[in-house]
């Protein structure tokens, strides 16, 4: 069993966002759901029968999505990331992704869903291109990426090859 799984606090829309997630990552699936019952509803006010949890995964990672009412929101602190093989996979992600999101959110690969969440789209080469001992490299594909919003595989390659 996976030991750290990521639990995701909406509003009262946790479903709505685990099924928009479950239709854009192909190896999608929903484990398990669990339902507010009597108890406590003084304290979380959801009415029985309500979703409380839905236990998910998305490529294999576990998370749960919590109907938690509107005590706490999403902010960029956190984000998931997505690593990337090619531009037609950035491409693919980001486009679903940021679809009616805050796009004044997009930035260095960073977007914002129409839930408030927070994702990074990035290739996968873009750790080592970062870290290359070569700083004069790094910094190169550091000034590219900062200019961007959605990143641009070839635009970054081009940047560390210089």
């Amino acid at each position: 069993m996976q030991k750290i799984i990521p639990c995701l606090w909406f509003d009262k829309n946790a479903e709505e966002a685990v099924n928009f997630y479950l239709s854009i990552f192909p190896d999608a699936e929903i484990c398990q759901i669990s339902h507010y019952g009597n108890v406590g509803q003084d304290q979380h006010g959801m009415p029985a029968g309500t979703v409380m949890t839905i236990e998910f995964k998305l490529n294999g990672q576990r998370f749960t999505a919590l109907n938690g009412g509107p005590v706490f929101q999403f902010n960029a602190a956190v984000s998931l990331q997505v690593y990337c093989k090619t531009q037609e996979e950035i491409d693919y992600y980001w486009d679903h992704l940021s679809k009616d999101g805050d796009e004044s959110a997009q930035v260095c690969g960073w977007l914002k869903d129409k839930y408030g969440l927070s994702w990074q789209i990035v290739p996968e080469i873009l750790n080592e291109w970062i870290q290359d001992r070569d700083r004069s490299k790094s910094d190169r594909v550091m000034a590219a990426l900062l200019k961007m919003k959605k990143l641009d595989l070839s635009a970054l390659e081009k940047a560390w090859k210089e």
